[in-house]
């Protein structure tokens, strides 16, 4: 559309723009777009979980600090390219890593510390509520978060008044509404399609098992969010909300929020793979595919999870716990190891440089084996994680194999559960886009998720945006969409008309070697077990 910074600095103070804000694993950031949805202005917040009683958590404080830099970073971005002081915009939207558990009580006091997805104590929870409803109930979902604190007769049980995921508490603090996105609410608790609202077999399933061990005062329906679709209103911001997000105070109450959503969802939204048979792979401090359903899966897989896009199609997702951590510390050692020499290090350089010397290495690695687990792994059955680099005395050890290595392990879990998916189940696939830090070096990372999945991938110029962006347009589409324009046209109309992005096809040997790395990765999980067994 070609808008100039006059037409964005009127948008801006004419309030024709739309702000996402996104809880990564490791960032928060804030994207403020305009009426083309392009990004105008950005901000963020570095943070890190810890690891504390065993529980990987972040406190309350840390989500309200980091919020309010990332705002006030982005509103600083404002003033300083278009000289305004930002005191409205068209809508907001808040994204989060997906599920965990956080629990109330009728104060709106937290209970226990946040319970991240990356915890994997849920096990005897997840297994019983996936026997019970035959569906697949992953650790992370808070579900199995809840029935797992009623089975460890927890003290906080009895009080809770609501729970909800980490979106879904800011959304709720900000507007009073106790809401969640279909997408992210499908973590929660698993979705009836139809109805696209949770599946009320189930719950009465779970009201029924709860009752046989322990009297509680609410039942499942009274506690969890209520279920909105992409583009429903979901309450706007109050004044103490505009207060908690603004400490300048500029900000304005009345703004309307969009469901909150998921990660997953975001980045289904900033790939453009809303659709049936199209499938997006999100690769950052954790993996997922999401692939969008034209049939359902013939049985239930222990791999694979049932979620949902933002309006309510059915998801096959493969999700893994551990991608960029380990693969980040390596580069780091590079890093020390440079500045040791007094050279002072470019980090978007130094990435960019090992990752392209991966391209040097061996198909299959050299020989070399690498297990990235700075977690534990649920879908090759790990309670915690190792990292690992194992090789024989014939392996070839040198710089580019051991960072083909570190990169391939990355997608390793990825591939082995879109194996399934793929090979065993034949599910329809069109179009794979890729989206996160693992893509930003031009070729390289799309290159070996291609090999991986055996199929062509395409990262979009949009995927670097992220899922700030994502939740950003999903609150543009709520304020702009016309009479019954759907999702997935707004996206194919507004949003990505005329992007092609860069597609790559499998390289055949790279193939190969990836399946050749698979056998040698599968065969050495019992490697990983004895690191996890005798390292404590």
């Amino acid at each position: 559309m070609g808008f100039t910074a006059n037409d964005v600095k009127a948008a801006i103070i004419s309030g024709k723009t739309a702000l996402g804000i996104e809880f990564g694993s490791t960032r928060i950031k804030a994207v403020l777009v305009g009426e083309d949805n392009a990004p105008i202005a950005s901000g963020a917040h570095d943070w890190e979980n810890r690891l504390e009683n065993n529980i990987w958590t972040y406190s309350e404080d840390d989500i309200w600090t980091g919020l309010q830099d990332s705002y006030t970073k982005m509103a600083e971005d404002v003033k300083s390219k278009y000289d305004v002081t930002l005191e409205t915009v068209g809508a907001i939207g808040f994204s989060a890593m997906m599920h965990g558990y956080m629990p109330f009580d009728k104060e709106g006091t937290l209970l226990v510390p946040f319970r991240t997805w990356r915890n994997t104590i849920t096990e005897k929870a997840s297994e019983k509520l996936t026997e019970v409803f035959q569906y697949h109930i992953p650790q992370r979902w808070s579900i199995a978060h809840l029935y797992q604190a009623i089975l460890n007769e927890e003290e906080h049980i009895s009080k809770i008044d609501f729970f909800t995921t980490l979106e879904g508490f800011i959304h709720w603090k900000l507007t009073g509404q106790k809401v969640l996105g279909i997408g992210e609410a499908s973590g929660m608790f698993p979705i009836d399609t139809d109805t696209k609202n949770y599946n009320q077999e189930m719950i009465a399933k779970f009201d029924e098992l709860v009752a046989k061990d322990v009297e509680l005062p609410w039942k499942l329906n009274d506690i969890l969010p209520k279920v909105l679709l992409a583009g429903q209103d979901a309450g706007v911001l109050t004044e103490e909300g505009a207060k908690l997000l603004d400490v300048s105070g500029n900000l304005k109450a009345g703004i309307p929020l969009c469901p909150p959503e998921g990660d997953a969802e975001t980045g289904m939204v900033c790939t453009n793979s809303v659709a049936k048979r199209t499938c997006n792979v999100s690769a950052g401090t954790s993996v997922f595919a999401n692939i969008v359903l034209d049939k359902n899966l013939s049985k239930i897989y222990e791999e694979i999870d049932l979620v949902c896009t933002p309006t309510g199609n059915l998801v096959a997702m493969v999700h893994c716990n551990n991608c960029t951590s380990d693969l980040n510390a390596w580069v780091n050692i590079f890093k020390e190891f440079s500045e040791s020499f007094g050279i002072e290090v470019d980090m978007n350089k130094l990435f960019s440089t090992l990752y392209r010397k991966a391209l040097e290495g061996d198909k299959d690695c050299g020989n070399l084996l690498a297990y990235n687990y700075f977690s534990g792994e649920h879908l090759t059955n790990f309670e915690e994680g190792r990292p690992l680099i194992v090789r024989t005395p014939e392996s070839k050890f040198n710089l580019a194999n051991f960072m083909r290595v570190n990169l391939m392990t990355s997608l390793s879990t990825l591939k082995i559960g879109c194996d399934i998916l793929l090979k065993e189940e034949k599910v329809g696939l069109d179009k794979i886009y890729g989206h996160g830090g693992l893509f930003k070096t031009k070729g390289v990372g799309q290159g070996l998720l291609a090999a991986a999945m055996n199929a062509p991938v395409t990262v979009m110029e949009t995927a670097g945006e992220g899922g700030a962006w994502g939740i950003a347009v999903l609150a543009s589409y709520m304020v702009n969409k016309e009479d019954g324009e759907t999702l997935d046209d707004y996206l194919n109309n507004k949003v990505f008309a005329g992007q092609q992005g860069e597609t790559m096809e499998p390289d055949p040997e790279d193939v190969k070697g990836f399946d050749i790395f698979i056998e040698r990765y599968t065969k050495g999980l019992s490697i990983e077990r004895a690191a996890v067994d005798s390292l404590k």
